[in-house]
């Protein structure tokens, strides 16, 4: 597959260009632009100073570091982010400290989160009365697991 270009803008001169950490690196890291500590169990949001142009095709989702996640788990407020090919604006990051005892703290230039650039298809939507059958049906959360 060719190399795609992710073009970036950095909105405040002391932003971090992100960059893949090692060769086999999937996701590029993004970095916090201000400190910012999030009291346990409540919300925040951090900017990065960045904002991209992703390639014509595709999307990028943003994803949690591991490293960050071993302590909080599901720190970024969404879980995944979608940044569409047409959103110009700044990539933020909401956050959210499920830890009940420790604050969560952001220095500037710390890797929050990951980025992943990837192919998208658009799908023709119609409304049906009816859908197909399948062996598992409507069973859904851990149904495939026991």
């Amino acid at each position: 597959m060719d190399n795609m270009v992710l073009k970036i803008k950095k909105l405040y001169k002391d932003a971090i260009i992100p960059k893949y950490q090692t060769e086999g690196s999937v996701g590029f890291d993004f970095h916090a632009i201000s400190d910012i500590q999030i009291e346990p169990t409540a919300y925040g949001m951090t900017g990065t100073g960045l904002s991209v142009e992703v390639p014509k095709g595709t999307c990028m989702l943003i994803f949690q570091r591991s490293g960050i996640s071993k302590k909080y788990s599901n720190y970024i407020g969404t879980s995944v982010g979608v940044i569409d090919e047409d959103y110009r604006g700044e990539i933020m990051m909401p956050l959210i400290n499920h830890n009940k005892f420790e604050h969560l703290t952001i220095k500037k230039g710390n890797r929050i989160a990951q980025g992943v650039v990837i192919p998208i298809s658009k799908c023709e939507i119609i409304e049906m009365e009816e859908l197909s059958e399948t062996e598992r049906g409507q069973n859904g959360f851990g149904s495939t697991g026991k």
